[in-house]
């Protein structure tokens, strides 16, 4: 399949693919409702990296590090999402910012993106049955956890296979859950801190205790942005639900719009009543990284204010969050792997779709791939641990692409003679938001093994960086092969608006 960029055939297709995707058979539907795609934006915020590991932040940068790095990704993360904002607004699809890649840099870019970000999800799938497993063997013990990951795994299809009205409701619920369990952990929170019903009032005390509020200088500030940048993994998943909203002019922005505010309460006051109540020399912040539920830093607040339960209520909120995560996981990966083949960049028959609207052989292909990872955790962990590793890094690369998507994108939109008024959501503050994101994401990417970079420790190295790697390699072996060329800013196809409805 030979695709070069004289833009106009290639770029055509996606117009077309844009205008067309609501439409009847063989075609996703545009069945999810701006509630759905407000809690999914609000779900992909809130992951098992808030529950778990967020006290490990405290623990190595103390109480004023882990909220800057927190503060500092946060704001980074809404930069990049009112960037996804404008270009999910203007061209809704589901490939979402592989399509993008495709039209806005290179497709070469696109195909690197679109596969490495499916690649990574069926990977995180399989960490995530074998998680859940973990959980429910906390309260049955006695039972083989790989039942428990393949009934996972089965409900989570099942919901895909249906409709995608029904993959929005569960991820509504499931969002639910999470929500209600982050306002009742901040009001409790709260009132232990100014003793209200809880005496005596704790206060901020552990902001100046010892090293507080910053500990281990700035090498600890830059590690803890590490484990900040992926607590925050996955709210772009809402560029991709904007090729199946009822629509998406009104249920992106809005869902876009409120992430800001949703990090600030969700994560920030999070990490600060955590930061005041537990101080940061305590082994049990870090005991939650090992996956020990009981030492969570939200169940161990809970116990404080008296709930004899809390370990057992955090489990079960840790796995509906992990059930969130796998059944989002399925979502991405298919309508990616959709997409990849609507524009020829996989074999057709995974831009087929049932009846109603489910690409069934990408999601079937996806489950599988997540089983045949989870597989290779039973026969061999080095292999296993191996994948899960090489593959970390593919969520700050998405992120990447989507800033210099959105980044060439304006520039272009600009040069042509378009007006900004044409566009249904204006991003903010362009363009310092997609070149923060960049140069943030690059610096935490280079910064994820610094030790292995001076020591020049090319075994470590290779698997650390292995998902830079890969998308190299998948970017340059198409162009190769494709001979295909970066768009120029003067012939970029910047229409969508109108096709895309």
């Amino acid at each position: 399949m030979t695709r070069n960029t004289s833009n106009a055939a290639s770029n055509t297709n996606q117009s077309d693919r844009a205008g067309q995707e609501h439409h009847g058979y063989g075609s996703v539907k545009r069945n999810l409702k701006t509630r759905h795609i407000s809690m999914i934006a609000l779900g992909g915020c809130i992951g098992t990296g808030l529950f778990m590991t967020s006290g490990s932040t405290i623990s190595t940068a103390g109480p004023g590090g882990g909220l800057l790095a927190y503060i500092a990704m946060g704001v980074m993360v809404y930069f990049l999402m009112t960037s996804l904002g404008e270009l999910a607004t203007h061209l809704p699809v589901s490939g979402s910012f592989a399509a993008y890649s495709a039209r806005y840099v290179d497709p070469a870019l696109g195909f690197a993106m679109g596969w490495d970000y499916w690649l990574n999800w069926t990977i995180s799938g399989a960490v995530d049955i074998s998680t859940a497993a973990l959980l429910i063997q906390y309260w049955l013990p006695h039972t083989p956890g790989w039942i428990w990951s393949l009934l996972v795994l089965v409900i989570v299809f099942l919901i895909n296979a249906l409709t995608v009205s029904a993959f929005g409701e569960t991820e509504f619920w499931l969002s639910l859950i999470k929500v209600a369990t982050i306002i009742v952990f901040l009001v409790i929170g709260m009132a232990m801190i100014c003793g209200i019903m809880f005496q005596p009032a704790v206060g901020l005390k552990n902001f100046t205790y010892k090293d507080a509020p910053f500990v281990g200088g700035f090498p600890a500030i830059m590690s803890v942005f590490l484990i900040a940048g992926y607590s925050f993994q996955g709210t772009e998943v809402v560029g991709v639900t904007a090729g199946e909203s009822e629509n998406p002019g009104k249920a992106v922005p809005k869902a876009i719009n409120d992430v800001f505010w949703r990090i600030l309460l969700f994560y920030v006051l999070s990490i600060f009543v955590i930061a005041a109540l537990i101080p940061y020399t305590s082994p049990n912040l870090l005991g939650a990284s090992d996956g020990n539920i009981a030492m969570s830093p939200f169940t161990l607040v809970f116990q404080r204010a008296g709930l004899a339960s809390a370990a057992s209520v955090m489990n079960a909120v840790v796995l509906t969050s992990i059930l969130s995560a796998v059944n989002t996981g399925a979502y991405a990966s298919s309508r990616m792997l959709y997409g990849l083949a609507k524009d020829h960049y996989a074999p057709a028959i995974f831009a087929k779709t049932t009846k109603r609207g489910i690409p069934l052989a990408a999601l079937v292909a996806t489950v599988c791939m997540s089983l045949a990872t989870f597989a290779s955790s039973i026969f061999g962990q080095s292999f296993y641990m191996w994948l899960v590793t090489a593959t970390g890094l593919t969520g700050f690369i998405a992120w990447i692409g989507i800033a210099l998507s959105h980044f060439r994108f304006r520039r272009a939109f600009k040069l042509q003679g378009h007006d900004l008024s044409e566009l249904k959501y204006h991003s903010k503050l362009y363009p310092l938001g997609p070149v923060l994101a960049m140069v943030l994401c690059v610096i935490v990417i280079a910064g994820q093994d610094i030790p292995s970079l001076l020591s020049l420790n090319w075994s470590h190295m290779a698997m650390t960086y292995f998902s830079v790697v890969l998308v190299l390699v998948l970017y340059l072996g198409f162009k190769f092969v494709n001979h295909t060329k970066i768009v120029r800013l003067k012939d970029m196809d910047v229409s969508g608006a109108e096709s895309a409805r």
